[in-house]
């Protein structure tokens, strides 16, 4: 059986934008990065205690794995928890490609073993899901999780792990105001029922639910989710513009809001950081308690503003 308890922080911290290539529109975020901030969003993260790194080798191809262990150098292994991806579309032709990507991604993290490891995608979960057996029994991932199944393939996979005295402890899926299908197909009711930690990933639509961009304030030009969302955003502006004052009531801001709308549905929000006031705003996300009427109101403008914010790589929960 896993040694432990699944035990982490309300909020991950996503590196998906940390595989870019740090210039302006160079990547899909086209966010501006630099080893400083990075490093600055680490101690400040580390500091409020919120130590969780979910990364993966499908960021910029292992590029986000070695830029987060460049930002984590001077940190005690044991002071943060690092969370990584096996992508079987990435998988190579060798006897075991789980191992091996894991493997590599030991190296980049700078690291003998990972506290969450997934299978990213459900390509074939027969296939895919035995191979994590032996690296659990060996300590080189601690927990296992599976993102973007859907509740059939969680329970293959957790049948699977099962008949080896382990478990299926987390799932990751896109969940946000603006999608929230994996709680419409009952997976958010098996987590609580279970005791399986849902993290939701995208739960700002990257950027698009932050309040900061709109028709008038685009998303970077050249990035691939400027090619995704500019167009809907006059479309969300009746949801953020309602996200903002219930923030503004409680000295947060739209963001923190849709954070805070995660946590209360009972999830980890996966929130992707590049800069460190974006720590200050989690943290503020932590103290905000929506009432049941705000969730209500904010689902209501959500299902209205009808945008369709499924990733290329997701299948309908």
């Amino acid at each position: 059986m896993t040694s432990r308890a699944l035990t982490f922080p309300a909020v991950a911290w996503g590196t998906w934008a940390w595989g870019d290539s740090g210039a302006a529109g160079d990547g899909y975020f086209g966010s501006q990065l630099s080893e400083s901030g990075l490093r600055e969003v680490v101690e400040k993260a580390q500091s409020n205690g919120l130590t969780l790194w979910d990364t993966a080798v499908a960021y910029g191809m292992g590029r986000a794995e070695s830029v987060l262990a460049q930002a984590l150098a001077g940190c005690h292994r044991s002071e943060y928890q690092l969370s990584t991806k096996f992508t079987p579309q990435l998988a190579g032709d060798g006897d075991d490609p789980v191992a091996d990507m894991l493997g590599q991604s030991l190296d980049r993290l700078g690291t003998d073993h990972v506290d969450l490891f997934w299978i990213h995608n459900p390509a074939d979960v027969a296939r895919w899901t035995p191979p994590l057996i032996p690296l659990l029994r060996s300590g080189k991932i601690k927990h296992v999780g599976v993102s973007n199944h859907d509740m059939e393939q969680i329970a293959l996979a957790d049948q699977i792990l099962g008949e080896a005295g382990f478990r299926v402890e987390a799932v990751q899926n896109h969940y946000s105001l603006l999608h929230r299908s994996s709680e419409r197909a009952g997976i958010l009711d098996h987590c609580r029922e279970h005791d399986v930690r849902f993290f939701s990933y995208m739960v700002l639509e990257q950027g698009a639910l932050t309040g900061t961009y709109g028709p008038a304030n685009p998303l970077p030009e050249g990035s691939s989710r400027a090619a995704v969302y500019n167009g809907i955003l006059p479309r969300l502006r009746a949801l953020t513009d309602r996200m903002g004052s219930i923030g503004e009531d409680r000295g947060a801001s739209a963001a923190d809001v849709a954070i805070a709308w995660a946590i209360a549905k009972g999830t980890t929000p996966v929130i992707g950081v590049t800069k460190a006031s974006y720590i200050d705003g989690a943290v503020r996300a932590l103290g905000i308690e929506l009432a049941d009427e705000e969730i209500a109101e904010l689902e209501a403008l959500a299902d209205a503003a009808d945008v369709d914010t499924r990733g290329w790589w997701e299948h309908e929960m």
